[in-house]
């Protein structure tokens, strides 16, 4: 199939707005807005009526289980087994044949995100960085979300942290919803990641107060107090 062709089939299925707006962030501009999370790790996670799932088992990710990725997540391969042989601390969670179906990260030190974001997340002592959180489509709404997470907390425990921290983009809604749910609460700070021509990419942090989660708060859902800061 030509580009022409391709580009016609886009445009059919999403649109012509759709379609240009995806062009335009992907080749001239684009604006992301990360907002900072944080929770400590002891709290209990809140009630939730998230459906329940069986039959997994979780696994560290070493660079050589990384091809359990292969199925689900073909393009990421590669990027596992850097991660793992970096040092990180990566959880799969594996179907009955072997193969990965989710899996999260976590750093004690600062991470340097060259496979995405393409800048550097600082990490204080005593915090550990959580990122790359991800499950196939058939555990979406599933108690696999707050799992991977809980279990991930308690293996950096062991490890003397005991604040976890990560960054959420403020468009990613169901991302914030998770985070809401599971207890976390708002720093005050963005790290705003812009992108150029499909080629550079320019960083900075700004602060606000109050919150920018609120709008999407449930009714009735209790607000997390913040934890003191060092």
């Amino acid at each position: 199939m030509s580009v022409i062709e391709k580009l016609r089939e886009r445009i059919k299925q999403k649109g012509l707005g759709r379609t240009f707006a995806t062009l335009w962030k992907r080749y001239v501009f684009f604006h992301w807005e990360l907002l900072w999370m944080e929770r400590d790790l002891v709290s209990p996670v809140p009630p939730h009526t998230l459906r329940p799932y069986e039959g997994l088992r979780r696994a560290d990710i070493t660079p050589e289980n990384a091809t359990a990725f292969a199925k689900h997540f073909g393009d990421r391969v590669q990027t596992m087994a850097e991660l793992a042989a970096e040092g990180h601390t990566g959880h799969m969670y594996l179907d009955a044949d072997g193969h990965a179906v989710a899996f999260i990260w976590g750093s004690v030190r600062d991470y340097h995100d060259r496979h995405y974001y393409g800048c550097e997340f600082p990490v204080k002592p005593g915090e550990f960085f959580e990122f790359g959180g991800e499950m196939t489509r058939a555990y979406f709404g599933s108690s696999l979300s707050v799992d991977v997470q809980v279990a991930l907390w308690e293996a950096m425990a062991a490890q003397g942290c005991d604040k976890v921290v990560d960054v959420c983009e403020t468009h990613n809604i169901p991302a914030l919803k998770l985070h809401i749910r599971m207890g976390y609460h708002e720093q005050g700070r963005v790290t705003h990641v812009y992108g150029l021509f499909g080629r550079w990419r320019l960083f900075r942090e700004t602060r606000y107060q109050g919150s920018r989660l609120e709008p999407l708060r449930k009714p009735g859902r209790p607000v997390v107090t913040a934890a003191a800061r060092a």
